[in-house]
Parts: C-alpha cells; sequence; structure tokens
C-alpha cells in the first residue's frame, strides 16, 4: 500500500462511520417514563443526597468507580513530539480504546490547552472529582516530573504518568527475568541507559529500586555521558551523573552487563554489542526502529537476550502489558495513589507469570510449539488471557498492604473470576486470528476479485501480510478498481475466460473430467466448466496452485458449495461437511453450529457437527464447552426433534467422554449457568462457561446467528467449513469488507494447519 493509500485509510478509519473511537453509551434502562424519572429528575436526587452525606458514596452511585481521565497537552506525542492539544486527542481516543479494551475501563480523553505547569496541575485537581483514577499521557520533561508529583500529593485517586512508568515496569519485569535466565544479581550488574527523558530516569529509579546500584549505571543523553563535572544539569540527570572517566556511547558499552535503550534509532553498533560482557542483555526500545536492529544484534553474539519494542520480535517490552491492569487493580480497592509498591507488585507479576506454562490460545496465536521460559520468552505476551487476573490482583493486595486502599477485597478468587469475565466482549481472539495468519502466510484465491469488497479485503491482507492473494475475475474490471483504491501492488491477476488461460483450463478440465467420468460429465463440458471461476479456483486450489479459496460474496450459498464438492471433496475420515460461525458476544466467543449445510441431521449427523465443531474450537486455542441445544431439556419432550439430540450426547458421552458436552438444553439454560446450576447441578456443563452451541437444524443454527449478528452487532467470523479436503471457506451473501477479511486469516489458518497434517503423515515413522 502506498504512503498515501495508508494516509486515506488511517483517516477514513477516524472518520466513518462515526467520527473518533470512543462514544458514551447508557448502563441503565431508559426506554419508559419511568426510568427517565429515575435516571433524571425527580429520582436522581437520592443519590445525590446521599453523596452529599458522604462523598465516598459516589462510588456506589456514579461511574466514578470505573472511569479514568486520559489528560494531555499534546507536548510529547510519540514519534510526533509538541503538537498541541487537538492533534493529539487521537492518540488519547486511542489510549482509552486499550483501556476498554484490556480491562474494562472506562474513559474520557482530556485534551489541556496549556503548556504552563501551574495551569495544568490546577486544571487536572479541578475536573478530579469526576474520575476514579488519572492517567497522564505524552507530556514532555522535565514538566511531566513536577505535574506528576504535584498531582500525586494533592490528589486522593491514583496517578501515573504512563510514558515514564509503563515502560519501566514491563522493562523491570522482563530485566529481573533476564538477569534470573543469566545467573547474575542484579546488585552487580553493569547498566548503560541511552535516553534521559522521562520514561529513561523512571525505568531507571524502578531498577534501582530492585538493587541496582546508582555507582554500576551510566546514563547518555544527545551529548553524551552524563558526567558530574558537566554544566547545567537538570535534578533529574544530576540524579544519575556518573563520576566515570567516559564521554561516548562506545566507551560506557564496553564490559557492559545491560544496554538500556530509550532514545533513537540506529546508534548502537555490533562494536559495541561485541564489546559488552558474556551474555549481553540488550533492551532497545526505541520505536518504531530499535537502537540496534534486532536481527544484526543476534547475528552479532549468540549469547545475546534481546528485546524490543516491536511485536514482530522475541519479548516485545509493550506498556499495555502494564497500565490497563494497574488502574484495574487500583480502581477495584479504591487506591488513593499508585505508590511504588503497587508498581513493584505490577512488575513481579508479570516477571513471574512468564515462567508459568503458557496457555494454548496464546501458544496458537504466536505459531510456537511451547513458548516456554528462556531467553527468547522473558515477558509474556499482550494477548495472554491471564494478565487481567494475575496483575490486577497483585496491584490491589499492595494497596492494601501499603495502606492506600480504601475497599478491601476478601475472596480473592471471586475478585479473580470477576476479573476474567470482564473481558466478555473483548476481540482478542481476533486479533490472535490474524497474528497467527501472519506468521505463515499462504496464498489465497479470491474468486470474485472484481467485487470492490472483495478487492479491498484482497489489499487488506495483502497490505498486512494476512495472506498472499491471487485475483480471479475481468482483469480489465480488477485493474481499474484498483486503481479507484490505490492498490499498486504486484499481485497475481487471473481471468479464467481470457485466452491466456486457455491451456490451463483444457488441463484442470481434463483432471476434472478423470474424476467425473463415470458421473455424466464429458471431457469438453468438463472444460467448459473450468471458464467458470468457481471451479477454476476450486481446481487451483484442488492441483495446490492456490493454498486457500474464498468464494461467496455474490452467488449463492449452494450454488458455490456444489464445485468444491465436486472438485475437492471430503478430508480424510469425514463423511460430512458442517459449518460453525463464530460471534464475538458481550459473553465472549461463541460458535454456533451447523449454520449453512444440513438441513435436518440425524443423531448421528449431530454427532460428527460436534466433533468437527469441537476441533475448530481448538484450532483458536480454545477449550470447547459444548451444549447441544433443544427446545426440551433432558428428556422433557420424548417428540423425536428432542430425541435425536438427546441420543447424540448419549453417543459422545459414551465414546468421547473428555469432550465438555451436555444437552438436550434449551438455550437460556445453556448460556445461564446460575441456572443451570441450580436446576440441573448433574449436568457435565454446571459451573463451566459454554463457548459453543450445536443446533438441532439448520434453520434453529442459521436464524439464530443472523439474529445476534444483527441485533447485537455482535462480529461474526463464518461460516466457517469444516470437512473439507483443501482449506475452501464460502462468504455469506454480501459479506463486508471486515467479514472477508476475518474469513481469510481463518482460510490460512486452516491451510496451515492441513499442510501440518499432511507433512507429519508423509514423515518416515
Amino acid at each position: 500500500m502506498s504512503k498515501q493509500s495508508k494516509r486515506r485509510e488511517a483517516l477514513l478509519y477516524h472518520e466513518e462511520p462515526t467520527p473518533g473511537k470512543i462514544k458514551v453509551v447508557p448502563t441503565k434502562k431508559y426506554a419508559t417514563q419511568r426510568d427517565l424519572s429515575l435516571a433524571y429528575s425527580p429520582g436522581v436526587a437520592e443519590p445525590c443526597l446521599e453523596i452529599e452525606k458522604d462523598k465516598s458514596n459516589v462510588y456506589k452511585y456514579t461511574a466514578k468507580g470505573n472511569l479514568v481521565a486520559v489528560i494531555s497537552n499534546g507536548t510529547a506525542v510519540l514519534g510526533l513530539g509538541n503538537i498541541g492539544p487537538e492533534a493529539s486527542k487521537p492518540v488519547m481516543e486511542g489510549k482509552g480504546l486499550l483501556f476498554k479494551i484490556f480491562a474494562d475501563i472506562d474513559v474520557f480523553d482530556i485534551e489541556v490547552d496549556t503548556e504552563n505547569v501551574e495551569e495544568f496541575i490546577q486544571t487536572v485537581k479541578m475536573i478530579a472529582p469526576t474520575f476514579g483514577g488519572i492517567n497522564l499521557e505524552d507530556i514532555k520533561a522535565p514538566e511531566a516530573f513536577e505535574i506528576e508529583r504535584r498531582l500525586k500529593e494533592e490528589l486522593d485517586i491514583p496517578v501515573m504518568h504512563d510514558d515514564q512508568h509503563g515502560t519501566a515496569i514491563i522493562s523491570a519485569a522482563a530485566l529481573l527475568n533476564a538477569i534470573d535466565i543469566t545467573n547474575r544479581n542484579i546488585k552487580d550488574v553493569r547498566i548503560v541507559v541511552s535516553g534521559a527523558g522521562a520514561a529513561a530516569i523512571s525505568c531507571t529509579r524502578l531498577y534501582q529500586s530492585f538493587g541496582a546500584k546508582p555507582e554500576n549505571i551510566v546514563m547518555l543523553d544527545s551529548k553524551g555521558v552524563i558526567r558530574t563535572n558537566r554544566d547545567n544539569l537538570t535534578s533529574q540527570k544530576a540524579e544519575f551523573a556518573t563520576d566515570r572517566a567516559i564521554d561516548t556511547l562506545d566507551e560506557a558499552m564496553e564490559n557492559a552487563d545491560i544496554f538500556i535503550g530509550l532514545s533513537t534509532s540506529n546508534i548502537v553498533t555490533p562494536e559495541m554489542i561485541t564489546s559488552m560482557a558474556k551474555d549481553p542483555i540488550v533492551f532497545a526500545m526505541a520505536n518504531p526502529d530499535p537502537e540496534i536492529a534486532y536481527q544484526l544484534a543476534v547475528d552479532t553474539r549468540d549469547d545475546i537476550i534481546m528485546a524490543t519494542g516491536r511485536s514482530d520480535h522475541p519479548n516485545q517490552v509493550n506498556n499495555v502489558l502494564g497500565f490497563p491492569f494497574i488502574f484495574r487493580g487500583a480502581l477495584d480497592v479504591r487506591a488513593t495513589k499508585i505508590n511504588e509498591a503497587m508498581k513493584k507488585a505490577a512488575v513481579i507479576a508479570l516477571a513471574d507469570l512468564a515462567k508459568e506454562p503458557v496457555p494454548e490460545q496464546v501458544n496458537v496465536a504466536y505459531g510456537e510449539t511451547k513458548l516456554t521460559y528462556g531467553r527468547d520468552y522473558i515477558i509474556p505476551k499482550p494477548f495472554d488471557p491471564r494478565l487481567i487476573g494475575i496483575v490486577p490482583p497483585a496491584v490491589a493486595k499492595a494497596a492494601m498492604e501499603s495502606g492506600v486502599a480504601k475497599q478491601e477485597i476478601t475472596d480473592w478468587e471471586q475478585y479473580k473470576e470477576q476479573l476474567l469475565s470482564r473481558l466478555g466482549s473483548d476481540n482478542k481472539i481476533v486479533r490472535l486470528m490474524h497474528r497467527r495468519a501472519k506468521l505463515n502466510p499462504k496464498s489465497v484465491v479470491f474468486a470474485e476479485a472484481d467485487q470492490l469488497a472483495v478487492l479491498k479485503a484482497a489489499q487488506i491482507v495483502h497490505d498486512e501480510g494476512i495472506a498472499i492473494p491471487i485475483l480471479l475475475g475481468r482483469k480489465d474490471v480488477i485493474k481499474k478498481l484498483m486503481l479507484e483504491i490505490d492498490f499498486d501492488a504486484e499481485v497475481a491477476i487471473i481471468d479464467p475466460k481470457s485466452d491466456v488461460e486457455s491451456q490451463r483450463r483444457k488441463e484442470y478440465g481434463k483432471v476434472y473430467w478423470e474424476q467425473r467420468q463415470r458421473r455424466g460429465i464429458t471431457i469438453l463440458a468438463a472444460q467448459k466448466l473450468m471458464r467458470e471461476r468457481n471451479y477454476f479456483a476450486a481446481m487451483m486450489v484442488n492441483l495446490g496452485d492456490a493454498d486457500a479459496l474464498i468464494s461467496g460474496y455474490s452467488r449463492s450459498y449452494p450454488t458455490v458449495v456444489k464445485p468444491m464438492l465436486e472438485l475437492i471433496g471430503l478430508d480424510k475420515g469425514a463423511t460430512r461437511i458442517a459449518t460453525t460461525n463464530l460471534l464475538m458476544t458481550d459473553r465472549g466467543p461463541l460458535f454456533l453450529s451447523d449454520t449453512s449445510i444440513n438441513i435436518d441431521p440425524d443423531s448421528k449427523d449431530l454427532v460428527t457437527i460436534a466433533k468437527m465443531t469441537a476441533t475448530t474450537v481448538k484450532m483458536f486455542g480454545l477449550e470447547p464447552v459444548m451444549a447441544m441445544i433443544s427446545y426440551s431439556n433432558f428428556g422433557s419432550s420424548n417428540n423425536e426433534k428432542a430425541s435425536k439430540v438427546r441420543e447424540a450426547v448419549s453417543y459422545l458421552h459414551k465414546y468421547y467422554p473428555n469432550l465438555i458436552v451436555d444437552g438436550e438444553l434449551q438455550t437460556d439454560f445453556a448460556l445461564n449457568n446460575e441456572m443451570l446450576k441450580d436446576i440441573f447441578p448433574f449436568s457435565k456443563l454446571a459451573g463451566k462457561k459454554v463457548n459453543t452451541l450445536i443446533f438441532p437444524n439448520l434453520d434453529s443454527a442459521n436464524i439464530t446467528y443472523k439474529l445476534l449478528k444483527e441485533l447485537n452487532k455482535a462480529e461474526n467470523i463464518g461460516p466457517i467449513m469444516m470437512g473439507m479436503r483443501k482449506p475452501v471457506h464460502i462468504l455469506q451473501l454480501d459479506a463486508s469488507v471486515d467479514e472477508i477479511v476475518n474469513m481469510t486469516a481463518i482460510a490460512v489458518i486452516d491451510a496451515q494447519k492441513k499442510q501440518k497434517r499432511d507433512q507429519l503423515s508423509q514423515s518416515p515413522k
């Protein structure tokens, strides 16, 4: 994608369908006059009077306890500098979005039009009663130090400048583990810090709090080593001045154990890395380009432990590992501040989490057989679902123990369950899916690339590295559309009807005829069928000219399925095909089967559909918890429609006892765990969160998923085809660009999985 195209896409993302990235939504009913009279006058007077009696009641009756202000004056926006308050607003909205999706914290972003320290402090103090916490953002040093210091002293809610402390907390956790892996003692390590801004100062202070000695630390700014004999040092820089007779980074790096980079790109040379001590620890955290490129560093020293701020290398130091969860813990005990004890608790929690076995969901997302604690895994991954259940409790406990908590937590297990349930509306699984596809992108043929939405999706998956698109359709139409959307990449464009493809049509037709000659097809008819894009595309995948296929945008589902079944057929061991749809609901990811293929499956078919769906759910790194849906509950009806579901469950219980599945169940009981436990405590699903629904027929499954998708605006991924020999996925009619992109990622993951399986089956025993 060209720079101009990326610029246009970024602007459109922020402009449409609604300007900005965040909004306020009601949390109470408001449909009736009675509702409105409670929400406002006269009913609102009652909580007002209660708060007047006791200010702490504001947490009981308002949103203050889950509301954080992200406040900036736009003087130090990452990569952009001093751009002012209005220009910084998209960044602050983005920070608010991260708070919400990672820790379910609501945010108002506040942009303050002043560079005067006193004016800024007074402004924040005056609006502070609205909020449960203050996140200071993108404020230049040294003013940031004074602003944070004063606000922490003068306010009774937690205040944190994330630019300083976020990087400090995450890098400290990584550093503790790197020191542990290399069998060092933090009291003995020699540390070089490149950079003397707010983040560098905060990082170095935090390292010292864990035992790093001042005499073993050398800090550099743009003028070189900060020495005690330099003039006009700020108080913060003077705190880290050295009396060693060195001036340059080259000199500082000699025999150093650790390099901490918070400065600018490409200032560290291979020679500097070579001069470091055995098992050098290098954290090159400048963004977007580190102080030394990752590959160059690891090529220079095979004993190096390397971390960067980038997601495309191991050991990413990412602030999103910290600030959402730190504020979550602070808010949940109504902490009056975020103190050193709480920050250190977050460091230790993150460091310890990296030593624990990694969930399969994380391994799947990062394409690893098994992530394990070591040189390439010293810090948890940002997508690790355990973070919200580990870091906030550690922070909350530290707040209580250090005396800054106004509310205590007594049942920590219950608190952890509440934290985990907060992620129900998160679409993290989509990000995990895209990341997994990018690790090993496959060629995907788009059978309807002359449709604008399909072509736009192909552009996105190409630019994001999700897949290698092959575009099928009229070449003149595709090229014209590509010009319109500024899709200027070199990609394969194939028109199955063109003379250029005549030889390939003959070859494809011959193969098809050989497959179907005893089913009434002639070779001429077979070759003629290859002019149709779905037959041509299916044969491309069948013969390995493409890894996967996406079709169905403009044609009915049955007409697209037919050539796929004829040319590609069922997977080895499969007796039928089925589909499942993944919906991102408020309660978390929910799989629904079968949504597109089997009209009225019998009990054996339902068993097959359940088994295939369980395999698909596991493909996402999730443990399937399956409810077999009916209009009845556990034998309450003897009608054959209910009986077939009951028979399927009985078979699964007998022959697949490790599969977590039960039924027949009505949908509300399946999704409401309290109801299920109360009425049917014997169920295998009691106490578990159902994430998969197997429906008794196509009507109920298709209607349900489309109803949820439209009424609740739940993000939909699917139908995901199950049981095909090759990765073939068929869109619903008029699918959105996002849906096509997500289905392409699924197709790539499917291709990865099938390729790995085939390789294993072909390898010598």
